[in-house]
Parts: structure tokens; sequence; C-alpha cells
């Protein structure tokens, strides 16, 4: 009962923690983008082969571009109160279904790539923690550091060469077989096969980095006094293993893994563009190509409100996995 209230004054704290972060980002991000010259007509005007003034003030007082910086503000600002994320001038559609019809293919990509980043991550430090100095441990050391050190984008194209233009067992492109009504289990076993690479791709580098951390954290944990007072006892190997040394080297991976998980919305627009995700990185990608600012203010505001949710969540679980950390 003690913990569990624990854990909840933790939860609270961090969450309005995370308001005026929040706030400060949504503001940061429109003042930046607003202060960048050109707009979304600039760029409408170019591709239709050009536009009369007439026309240019017309399309900016549609989308709200004729007003000044703070006139901007104060009308996101009520929009985003009505729960509104605007319209995006590239798609003439509003932003909230843009961003809706995206996300859940990014949050597949980024959960799946993450998870499989820590779970085989983690085994892999604590093997080498386990053997370490001998064979296992140098063997997967070098796999480890040749995955750290080469590029996700070149991993990406070299598994499209192999597994799909080589052997043809994994699709290169989309997220699912078009002109397919697939159904059931069907359905999921084709949407599985299209997220084998990407995930691949845009989870190499993290395992690297926790398998290296796991390592380093699990060796240093293996030499406090708590570790041999429960060898002294006569616990199993496996059990200290997991019970006593896993358990408290996991604390800095999980702080990583939520510092992290930004960072691969990052690289899921590079990931998402090789390999044809139709996901959030690939409509950032647009929305900055295009200009669209209302777009990109979307995904940057539910991409933070992500993180924040994500890194909360971390707190959470170091909180239970530590039982000394208390809120504050």
């Amino acid at each position: 009962m003690a913990d569990r209230l624990r854990i909840l004054q933790m939860a609270r704290r961090t969450l309005w923690q995370a308001v005026p972060t929040v706030f400060g980002i949504l503001l940061l991000n429109f003042l930046l983008l607003r202060l960048i010259p050109g707009d979304a007509v600039d760029v409408l005007a170019s591709e239709s082969g050009g536009a009369t003034e007439a026309t240019l003030a017309q399309w900016r007082s549609h989308f709200g571009l004729d007003l000044n910086l703070w006139q901007q503000l104060l009308a996101y600002l009520n929009h985003l109160a009505h729960l509104d994320l605007g319209l995006s001038p590239r798609f003439n559609v509003p932003v909230i279904q843009l961003v809706l019809e995206r996300l859940p293919n990014t949050l597949v990509l980024m959960i799946s790539a993450l998870a499989l980043a820590l779970v085989v991550g983690i085994a892999a430090g604590a093997v080498m923690a386990s053997k370490a100095g001998r064979w296992p441990d140098r063997v997967l050391s070098l796999a480890v550091l040749l995955l750290y050190s080469t590029p996700g984008f070149w991993i990406g194209l070299m598994a499209v060469v192999l597994f799909s233009v080589t052997l043809g067992w994994l699709p290169s492109d989309g997220s699912e077989t078009l002109g397919m009504d697939l159904h059931g289990v069907d359905w999921v076993l084709d949407r599985v096969r299209h997220a084998v690479l990407p995930v691949l791709t845009l989870a190499t580098f993290y395992i690297a980095l926790y398998a290296r951390l796991t390592r380093a954290s699990m060796l240093e944990v293996q030499r406090q006094d708590f570790v041999r007072t429960a060898r002294a006892k006569g616990l199993s190997p496996a059990r200290v293993a997991i019970r006593h040394v896993l358990r408290n080297a996991l604390l800095p991976v999980t702080t990583l893994a939520g510092l992290h998980f930004g960072a691969l919305l990052g690289g899921a627009a590079v990931t998402e563009t090789l390999f044809g995700w139709p996901g959030l990185g690939r409509l950032t990608l647009d929305a900055v190509l295009s200009r669209d600012y209302n777009l990109l203010l979307g995904i940057l505001l539910l991409s933070s409100m992500l993180v924040v949710v994500i890194n909360v969540s971390m707190d959470l679980l170091q909180a239970w996995l530590d039982p000394r950390i208390q809120a504050d």
C-alpha cells in the first residue's frame, strides 16, 4: 500500500511539472516557426505556376496568415482550447485528422523498435556481464561495436538489398500489401512482414547502446555489498543475477529509454522515408518542405505530449524498481 501511494505521488508530481514544459515547447515552436521567412502560400503559388496578389491575399486570409504574429498566436491558442489544431494549407484538411491517420503507424514502429532494443540489448548486456573477459563477451562486444558504429540508413539499405531484392523474403515499401482484401490473422501477418525491416533498422543503434550500458551497470552492481551478502546467504547465481544485479542495473537503462523515445521519433523520419512507411516522420518531412506550419505545430505538440507520457511512465517504472526513490 505504501509503495502504491508513493508511486501515485510521483505520478502526480511529474504530471504537474509536465504542464509548463509542454506549454513552453508549444510557445517556443510557434514563435520560431513563424519567424522563418515564407509560408505555405508561397509554396502553393510556386507549385501552381504563379498567382496574382489578390489570390495570394485571399489564400493568406483563408488560412489566417494575414494576421500579425501575436494575433496568430492568440488564434492558435484559442483553437487549442477547443481541441482544434487548425487547418493544413498543404492538404486543406484539419491537422488533427492528418495526425491521427499517421500516428498509429508511427507508434507501432517506435514502440516495437524500443521494445526490441530493450529486450535484445538487456539480454546481450547480461550475457556479456556474466561472461566478462571470456569469448562470449568478446564476440558480443564486437557485434555491438559494429551495430553502434554503422549508420542506421546504411543498415536499412543493406537489409532491403538482402531480404527484399536478393532473397525476396520481406517487402521493402509501405505498411501493408495494396490491392488485397485481408482480414484477421492474414492482415496481422501482412502488417508484421512489412514492419520487420523498418523496426530492425530503427532498433539496431539502440540495441548496441543498451547492451553496452547494461554490461557496464551490471559489472558495477556486482561489486556492491548487498550482492556479496546475497551470495553469502547461499542464493543461486541465477537468482542473484536477476533479482539483485539486473534489477538494480536497469535503472540507468530505463532512464535512457525514456529520453530516447524523442530521438526515435526523429530517426523515424529517415526510416519511414526509406521504407515508404506512412507515419508521422514522413508527414513531418512533407510539412517542412511545404512550410505547412500548422501541420508541423500539430505534430510537434502531440510528439511532445507523447514524450512526456513516456517519461512519466519511465519514472514510475524506476520507482517500482527502486523503492528508495521517493516523491518530493
